[in-house]
């Protein structure tokens, strides 16, 4: 769990020297976020299984906004992140910036259990500053020893006009239980117009070629696709469909549910390798267990605007009145400052087994 020290009261510090990330959080910052908490967690409890020792395991994958960049990013933002990543035990972290200052934060939060890797920067205006990371707890699951980018290769690429996907993937391989599998982390090109539609799904043939390809290589033959894919509902059904010629399958849980904050599209994605022995856990009615969690259900809730009216006018950069205008503060909070404290996607799952001794 989460280590909660910067909301302790100054009366604690007295007694002890407790290791604060964040020494200049008020009082009243303190109490809004220990409530906003609370509410977080139950909300997690009631989306999210509880896991099942040495039997299940908890796979998350989540694009958190600018993770690096923003400067908007309140004190509290960092425990509500925190919280939601705690609740998973593997999650494959996209949009991480070239500086790690945020990554950073949210470990120290997480503590001594959870670890991290990260590739580098994809380099170049097509690469946006961007790496992937994993973070894992170190006492569900151990890295098996595979870690590597997805390169194209000229014979690959001779025939394409793409030479590389624009963000580089990021495959690694862990272990739990009986279980090793590979994670490719995945950011691909984003759009929807023609060009951006054909672009994608050119990256995704490349892709699965690669992996194709190289499957002899690997140990580990448990993939498992995931991330930001930018896929739109419709517009990308025959680049989903080559996907599942490959032998992957989406989870359940997570098919047709959007995935943005808006609303409106499945953007994330998570396809597993098709082979009897790598399962998604079943609920009751044998339906794989996988889901979307919308934080803003449980923080940062529409009614809530007027608690950070000061500090969003210290942040705001539009030509708007919104420390007068309501519906002006409005639209700011709900489209963009809620979403650079915490993401404008939201976080997906799925329960994998780890135990196949039936």
């Amino acid at each position: 769990m989460p280590f909660y020290n910067d909301l302790r009261p100054h009366s604690d510090y007295k007694t002890r020297d407790y290791a604060l990330v964040f020494p200049g959080m008020t009082d009243a910052e303190k109490r809004r976020t220990i409530e906003n908490l609370l509410r977080l967690k139950t909300g997690l409890d009631t989306q999210i299984p509880n896991r099942k020792v040495d039997r299940t395991l908890l796979v998350a994958s989540w694009n958190i906004k600018e993770f690096g960049h923003t400067v908007q990013r309140l004190s509290e933002a960092y425990f509500y992140i925190a919280e939601i990543i705690a609740r998973f035990d593997l999650i494959a972290a996209q949009e991480v910036k070239s500086t790690l200052k945020d990554l950073q934060i949210v470990m120290r939060i997480l503590g001594a259990d959870w670890d991290y890797l990260v590739n580098d920067i994809t380099d170049g205006q097509d690469g946006n500053s961007e790496r992937s990371a994993y973070l894992f707890n170190r006492k569900r699951l151990r890295m098996s020893g595979l870690v590597g980018e997805i390169v194209l290769w000229p014979a690959l690429t001779e025939d394409s006009l793409v030479k590389q996907l624009k963000r580089t993937p990021y495959m690694t391989g862990f272990k739990a239980g009986w279980k090793s599998f590979v994670l490719v982390n995945l950011h691909l090109h984003p759009g929807s117009s023609a060009a951006d539609v054909a672009y994608r799904k050119e990256e995704l043939r490349l892709l699965l070629a690669a992996l194709e390809h190289k499957s002899a290589r690997f140990r580990h033959q448990n993939l498992v696709l995931t991330g930001d894919m930018n896929l739109y509902q419709e517009l990308d059904d025959a680049a989903v469909e080559m996907i599942n010629a490959a032998g992957y399958f989406e989870v359940e849980g997570l098919i047709d549910k959007d995935t943005n904050a808006s609303r409106t599209q499945a953007y994330d994605r998570m396809f597993i390798r098709k082979n009897p022995y790598f399962q998604i856990a079943t609920d009751s009615r044998g339906k794989g267990i996988g889901g979307v969690f919308n934080p803003f259900e449980f923080v940062y809730r529409q009614d809530e605007q007027l608690q950070y009216k000061q500090e969003m006018i210290e942040v705001y950069g539009g030509s708007r009145d919104i420390g007068n205008d309501a519906q002006a503060l409005d639209n700011y909070f709900m489209v963009y400052w809620r979403r650079n404290q915490i993401s404008d996607h939201f976080p997906i799952w799925f329960e994998l087994e780890i135990d196949s001794s039936d």
